[in-house]
């Protein structure tokens, strides 16, 4: 990707939806409820403090993050469509170790 978020933006890829209800129904793309959860592919440098300092983002690119339902804003990169939005958007981050531990 040749794009690069400035301040404290980051770029998110949107996890995939499920195409299966819990009881096998499969539900068309257009009912389909958007995840909340997507992987960081960028981020910026950081915001800058009252004195002007930068102060770096606690996300990296790789994180697995959870986002509010109306953040950010939807745009298409490299003919992939992509979430850019600022860290304060921002829920929290997935551990996906834990997740495989539970799964086991």
């Amino acid at each position: 990707m040749k794009f690069r978020p400035l301040h404290d933006r980051v770029v998110i890829r949107r996890a995939e939806g499920d195409t299966k209800s819990k009881g096998g129904i499969i539900i068309p793309d257009n009912a389909k409820e958007k995840p909340q959860e997507g992987e960081v592919i960028a981020v910026g440098p950081g915001a800058r403090d009252e004195n002007g300092a930068l102060v770096p983002l606690d996300v990296k690119a790789g994180d697995f993050i959870l986002f509010g339902k109306w953040s950010g804003t939807e745009v298409k990169i490299d003919g992939e469509d992509l979430l850019i939005m600022k860290e304060a958007d921002i829920m929290g981050v997935i551990d996906k170790t834990v997740e495989a531990k539970k799964a086991a």
